[in-house]
């Protein structure tokens, strides 16, 4: 018997810290680096435009494999106008028009995720937010189509509507997708976890679409699974926050919204925002070695 197969393995000694200290990144871009990549990217869509059309026609009349990623924030199924004097906002800054689903959520639901794989390029992966009323529909429609569920993230936010006899809501859901298992997935934290607490914004005086998306959660989703010069998608564009987040960091958008009065908004959240905006590089988001020094100062000896 051989001397390897007598003696025990060493089992490797946990150091905190260790692991994030020496963690690098797979991809990273300089701004220089990421605005080329965005002028260089072709595409027989419009590329950074919006059309005031039914999301389902549209996606069937899309290309097969023309789109890198997917933000998707559907109408929530539950007669919501935004108007209402729960949400404790001004009637006259948001704008009429705002599209909700009548009939059958399952349905829609199921017709409308259906589209996705088919636009989908091979790497792709999509990001659905949805309220927990309508969860089910929205699991089950994923469940039925060709994609794959490969993370049920929990969005916090820092309030939700006052309730007597309930515990109030103060989250959604983010169901994290996918067409195939070797989607482009930039791991830019050590230690992503799935629940994301990002509060919700407020633009005092400003019109907008019945509810409006962080950019800081949009943005998330993008740094995560898009590499500059992407093609990000939005079905129901509403305030245009995906539009506004993919300019701002040197993707395209392209995208769908029913409510025509959007389009003077949707221009104006756009011309706000200059090309790569709120562009930097991947490894400024990551904390500096003396940070982590700080933290674990056992880690000195480490460092060579």
């Amino acid at each position: 018997m051989g001397k390897g197969n007598t003696e025990k393995k060493t089992k490797r000694k946990y150091i905190p810290g260790l692991a994030q200290l020496k963690f690098e990144l797979e991809y990273d871009w300089t701004a220089s680096e990421a605005k080329k990549l965005f002028t260089k990217t072709k595409s027989s869509l419009a590329l950074d435009s919006i059309k005031f059309e039914d999301s389902i026609a549209g996606m069937k009349s899309m290309p097969p494999s023309s789109v890198d990623l997917i933000i998707a924030d559907p109408p929530f199924g539950i007669d919501f106008t935004g108007k209402g004097s729960q949400y404790n906002r001004k009637r006259a800054l948001v704008e009429d028009g705002y599209v909700e689903i009548s009939k059958d959520y399952t349905t829609f639901t199921k017709n409308w995720i259906g589209c996705l794989s088919h636009i989908m390029k091979e790497k792709a992966s999509a990001y659905i937010i949805s309220g927990w009323t309508n969860l089910n529909a929205v699991l089950s429609a994923i469940e039925s189509s060709e994609l794959k569920l490969i993370n049920h993230i929990i969005w916090k936010y820092q309030f939700g509507v006052f309730t007597k006899r309930k515990f109030v809501s103060s989250h959604y859901h983010i169901l994290f997708v996918v067409k195939e298992d070797n989607y482009f997935f930039n791991k830019y934290e050590y230690y992503p976890e799935d629940v994301w607490e990002i509060p919700r914004t407020y633009h005092p005086g400003m019109k907008k679409n019945g509810t409006k998306l962080p950019e800081a959660l949009v943005s998330r989703c993008i740094q995560f699974s898009s590499k500059p010069g992407d093609i990000i998608f939005d079905p129901f564009m509403g305030n245009a926050t995906t539009a506004v987040c993919a300019k701002g960091l040197y993707r395209h958008y392209f995208g769908f919204e029913l409510n025509l009065n959007m389009e003077e908004i949707h221009q104006s959240n756009l011309d706000k925002i200059a090309l790569g905006a709120f562009y930097h590089p991947l490894k400024e988001f990551l904390p500096t070695q003396e940070k982590l020094l700080e933290k674990y100062p056992h880690l000195k000896k480490h460092i060579e």
